[in-house]
Order: C-alpha cells, then structure tokens, then sequence
C-alpha cells in the first residue's frame, strides 16, 4: 500500500511525518559512523560533533536553495514556505553545496586538511543517502517513467496518477548502499587523503547520472525541457561530478594531494 504525502503519526498532538523520521534516522546512523571513522584514524574525537553543528543548518538551505533556484513552479518568496508537504521542495545537490560550505568554514578555523574531514564524511554521507531515499517511498516522489510491469520494489504504483512507475529512488538507495560498502574499503584500505573522497565523487555522480534519465521530475535549466538529458541539472552535475573524481585520484597518484593524513587533524589526547 501506498501512502500520502501526510503520513506518519502523533505524538502528543504533533503530527510526525515518516519521512522525516528516516531523514533523521540516516543523519544519526551517519553521525555514529563518522565518530567511529574518525576514532580509527586517531583523530580529535570531537570532530564529527562539531560539523554536524555547521554542515546540518547549510545542508538544508542548500538543498532549499538550490531547489528553488531551479524550480519553475517556486520562488524566492516560498524559500521558508515548509507547507506543502515538509521537507518537499530540497535537493540533494544543493545539501552536499552548503554540506562543503561548512567543511570549508570548519578546515578554515581548525586549518585542518578538507579531504581529511570529507574522507570521514562520505561514507556517512552515501549510507545516509541510501537510507534516505526510502522517505520518497512514503511521498510518492522521485520515481520514474511509466510501465506496466508491477513488480515492487523494482517498479511502484503512483495513486495520483493511477498506474505503475520505474522506483528509481530505490534503484538510487541500493546502489548507493552498495557504494556505501566500497567507501568503507576504501577508507580502511588506502589511507592516501583525498581517495575515500574521490571515490564518492565517481561512485555517486555515475549513480546518479545513471538514474536521472530515467526520472520524470528532474529539475531543468531554465527555458529547456526534459527531452535533451544534458538539459537536466543534476545530470550534468553527476558527469561533472566524476570527471573531478578521476583528477582527484590523478592528482593523488602523483602525490599533489597531502600525503598520510594522521598529521592533518588534531588526533585524540593531544
């Protein structure tokens, strides 16, 4: 059965969203993993505590930002506009911008390595991803073109529209579950700064380039349509998106990149 973008439930009168409650749920799971990353590596543990505290608020204007931004149905004026339906109306493209923006402010006070810090975050970063793409199960979002295969949870029926869809968000959480397990051996690995990073960078933008053709609700640049694939946002962002990851891995090979990163954050007890 398929739910309403309302659906959750109360508590003590407050109405829950179960949507919101699995976005919660990843950012804690990310929070845990990233404390126990960042003990492995023998850094300050204090480290993912305090860029919760910067990424979390820039995240969620990012995403809104960007989401607007790009919009052809909002505007400026429904920037803090939450009515219709929560945390509809983000973007996880504009979450990972202003996610960044506050690495960069923490490294900047801390002057610490970014790519030590984002090494740490992004296996948090696509298991949170993966667990949060299953709150478009519950507002019948972010699905694909139509089919008349059902088969859940490859394929989804859509109430509004009467008929069965592509489940692209669970193609999306799967394979970024998957990405999640290789960052990982990746971080224990290859202890180089910058390669966990770069792998996220591959990893996520095919994904993703690979899944936003399929999807019927891609953001545009302005004045195009969704005929040409190059004229959706996050695809070009996704192709972008690898191509930096492969000059990242280059880079890293040739050693341009800061070399083993245990000097490059304050470590525990010192």
């Amino acid at each position: 059965m398929w739910y309403n973008k309302f659906v959750g439930f109360e508590v003590f009168g407050v109405h829950i969203a179960y949507y919101g409650v699995i976005i919660a749920t990843g950012l804690l799971i990310g929070i845990f993993l990233c404390d126990f990353l960042c003990r492995k590596r023998g850094y300050d543990n204090n480290i993912p505590y305090v860029i919760v505290l910067l990424i979390v608020p820039l995240a969620i204007l990012g995403a809104r930002l960007y989401y607007i931004v790009f919009s052809d149905q909002l505007t400026m004026a429904d920037f803090f506009d939450f009515s219709n339906g929560g945390f509809q109306g983000l973007a996880i493209y504009g979450a990972e911008i202003g996610g960044l923006l506050g690495i960069l402010i923490y490294c900047a006070i801390k002057k610490c390595s970014v790519f030590a810090i984002t090494d740490l975050v992004v296996p948090s970063l696509i298991l949170g991803q993966s667990i949060g793409r299953w709150g478009n199960y519950f507002n019948q979002e972010a699905f694909g073109v139509a089919t008349t295969w059902n088969c859940f949870p490859f394929t989804v029926y859509i109430d509004a529209l009467h008929e069965y869809h592509l489940a692209t968000f669970f193609y999306e959480s799967a394979l970024n579950f998957i990405g999640f397990w290789v960052l990982l051996t990746v971080f224990f690995k290859q202890k180089k700064t910058g390669t966990s990073t770069a792998t996220y960078f591959i990893w996520y933008g095919l994904v993703r380039a690979i899944i936003e053709p399929m999807r019927t609700d891609s953001l545009l640049f302005p004045g195009t349509t969704a005929d040409f694939v190059f004229n959706r946002i996050s695809f070009v962002l996704s192709i972008a998106l690898v191509v930096l990851g492969v000059v990242l891995l280059i880079l890293n090979k040739k050693g341009r990149l800061s070399q083993n990163d245990k000097h490059l954050c304050k470590p525990i007890n010192q």
